[in-house]
């Protein structure tokens, strides 16, 4: 175990995107001696010009440090520049900030237990400029001891959640993945009801406040859910199902005769309507989780 009174220790970052130069710049500012290497090398000067070391090649940037973190576009890239790196990676920890599917986070920790190397694997929920802030949410899986072991160090890109959440290496990813849904849903939503008042003449900025008080809301819904789906029981908090279906006819109608899409209105109602014909017309909102448990396709 590195001696904690040594001063922060020395780390690797490999990908120098946004996301890459605000990981490396989080390092630096935090003291820790900081190797950096990109294909383009442009990209890390700004990061020299602080005291980052910038590599020669992926090979001699691995080697630099015990810990890398590796954050590029996919898991492919990911391999495209570590693999030819062979036993260079052996004995190292491996972070991998790179978002992709959590099967293919877990066939990427087999392959690093083949090299001899630990790993963890991240899932960022920060933009750019939140990292190394209390705005940033990191969490991992995978090796438990790693975490514990580089936890300061990792400590730098989130300061307040930097969170370990299981040794399947898969969970980070696949908890990255359920986020993506619930922000794509969010956004899409606010989109749909800017495009409705639009229609009528009504600037999206003054919906922006009356929608962010409505996502308030519904935010504080999700745990009273969460528990309803862990216990399998729906009862009725506030609507019912059916009484949500006639509501959903409302937004359908109401898009159409404002010449607004009404595909996304139209696929809620969807849903809504399978989970009626699943028997669940009576049962609260959150039984609707039962048509997502279900393969398209496979559905009454």
């Amino acid at each position: 175990m590195r001696d904690s009174d040594a001063g922060p220790g020395p780390v690797t970052v490999v990908g120098l995107g946004l996301m890459g130069q605000a990981l490396a710049g989080a390092f630096l500012q935090d003291g820790h001696p900081t190797t950096v290497w990109n294909r383009t090398a442009a990209k890390a000067e700004h990061l020299v010009a602080r005291g980052a070391t910038l590599a020669d090649s992926a090979h001699d940037a691995v080697t630099a440090s015990p810990l890398v973190v590796v954050c590029v576009s996919d898991y492919d890239a990911v391999h495209e520049l570590l693999d030819p790196l062979g036993d260079a990676l052996a004995g190292r920890v491996l972070v991998n900030l790179t978002s992709g599917p959590s099967l293919v986070a877990r066939e990427t920790a087999e392959w690093a237990a083949r090299l001899g190397v630990t790993y963890l694997d991240g899932a960022i929920m920060a933009v750019p400029a939140g990292i190394g802030t209390a705005d940033a949410a990191i969490l991992y899986s995978g090796s438990r001891s790693a975490f514990d072991l580089h936890e300061p160090a990792l400590r730098s890109l989130a300061t307040e959640t930097t969170t370990f959440i299981g040794e399947d290496p898969g969970l980070s990813a696949l908890f990255e993945m359920a986020m993506l849904g619930v922000m794509w849903g969010v956004l899409n939503g606010f989109l749909h009801g800017a495009a409705l008042l639009g229609a009528a003449g009504v600037d999206a900025t003054a919906f922006a406040p009356i929608a962010k008080m409505g996502i308030g809301t519904v935010a504080d819904w999700v745990h009273d859910y969460a528990r309803q789906i862990d216990d399998g029981a729906y009862p009725v908090l506030d609507s019912t199902i059916d009484t949500h279906l006639a509501t959903m006819e409302h937004l359908v109608h109401e898009s159409e005769s404002l010449g607004v899409s009404a595909e996304l209105p139209r696929f809620v109602r969807a849903l809504a309507e399978q989970a009626v014909a699943a028997g669940h017309g009576g049962n609260g909102y959150a039984a609707l989780i039962e048509q997502f448990r279900t393969p398209s396709g496979v559905r009454a």
